[in-house]
């Protein structure tokens, strides 16, 4: 064997190794992540059996509960102060409540601990983990994130909103700081309001699907994290400038599936160049995305422009096992009449409006709460 292959041969199993001591240790992180979770909440579940033995809630915080973090951090140093132990014991009350409507909706009954499934072993990816008498999780309990994730999760207030982003953190892997942004900028509200209901009630059990066009569609879009200022006067340029400058949170935003592939693509017909701003691929749904950024009022010749882009992508680029190309108009301002006066209907392109500041979560929330009412009503009514 040459010096040459030698090298190949200790290169290649050196990297085979590495391979499987990352995976290895990434395992045990999230073992050890997933483990803290377990074990908070089982401290929550104590905290809450000890409070519900007389104690007022205040004399208790008071007194029992300082008296346990003092000893705590005495022995294990610091993380279990007063506030931390508060948050575990809220934890417990936001997923055991969860846990229990589940168990209600199956067997009518209450279970009398979350624990009672003790020396249990929990299956976890590709671990077990061998859990003891006092924190063994009964078949209902399934965290999959951190606790980093938990802190965020259980201040939202709807549970449906919580589920949702439960769900799509896990699928999405999204890190804590990606989860703290979507919930900031009020994902579930956008996503619902332009859903049916049967379909918002699909987005707190299964999180986002997406299986048609305008499953991708948010409105508006929110893009704070260009930097730029909503009152500044920008061209369409530095717009399509700042979105490549942070293309990675551009498509966190655009949501699941979307991958990059040119911008101001250039296609040529009748020796005449047309440039389409932004080019995705959405591998879910199988077909191109093509994105025109309009910083002005939306026009018809606007529309008229990107159905010619769609048109000629259908027929010239799209492959036959591909589905049919969407269009969508990133613009400040949507008119849906435009839209629908101006195209067919069965046209797949869509206006959606972009902000560059988060969402009033409020209002968003009012808004679909009318909008659930509104058709609640007209159901009943026939």
């Amino acid at each position: 064997m040459n010096e040459i292959q030698e090298t190949k041969r200790v290169e290649a199993l050196f990297e085979r190794i590495s391979s499987l001591i990352e995976q290895g240790r990434q395992r045990v992180v999230t073992a050890v992540n997933i483990a803290e979770v377990y074990t908070k909440y089982a401290i929550g579940q104590y905290i809450v059996e000890d409070e519900q033995k007389g104690e007022s809630r205040a004399e208790y915080g008071k007194h029992i509960l300082k008296s346990v973090s003092e000893k705590l951090t005495e022995r294990y140093g610091k993380g279990w102060g007063l506030e931390n132990l508060r948050l575990i014991r809220n934890f417990y009350l936001v997923y055991s409540s969860k846990i229990q409507n589940s168990v209600l909706g199956i067997s009518g009954k209450t279970p009398n601990t979350v624990l009672e499934k003790a020396k249990h072993d929990l299956t976890l990816s590709s671990d077990n983990l061998n859990w003891g008498n006092d924190i063994a999780p009964t078949q209902q309990l399934k965290f999959t994130l951190s606790w980093s994730h938990y802190l965020i999760l259980m201040r939202i207030d709807n549970p449906d909103a919580r589920s949702f982003y439960e769900i799509e953190c896990a699928q999405q892997q999204w890190s804590v700081r990606q989860l703290s942004r979507q919930v900031g900028s009020s994902l579930y509200e956008r996503l619902a309001l332009s859903r049916d209901k049967d379909e918002v009630m699909r987005l707190a059990r299964e999180g986002q699907t997406i299986e048609k066009p305008s499953d991708i569609i948010k409105n508006p879009l929110t893009l704070e994290f260009l930097g730029l200022k909503p009152e500044a006067a920008y061209t369409e340029s530095k717009l399509e400038n700042a979105i490549i400058a942070k293309l990675q949170q551009f498509l966190l935003e655009l949501g699941k599936g979307f991958l990059f592939e040119a911008r101001q693509k250039r296609f040529t017909f009748e020796e005449r160049n047309f440039y389409v701003d932004l080019v995705f691929y959405n591998r879910l749904l199988q077909c191109y995305v093509l994105i025109d950024l309009k910083t002005g009022d939306l026009t018809h010749q606007d529309l008229g422009q990107m159905q010619m882009y769609v048109n000629y992508y259908d027929r010239h680029v799209k492959q036959d096992f591909e589905k049919p190309t969407i269009g969508v108009l990133l613009c400040q301002e949507k008119s849906d009449a435009l839209v629908e006066l101006t195209l067919p209907k069965d046209a797949n392109i869509y206006a959606t409006a972009y902000q560059l500041y988060l969402p009033d979560k409020a209002l968003l929330q009012r808004k679909l709460k009318e909008w659930i009412d509104e058709f609640n009503e007209i159901t009943a009514n026939g």
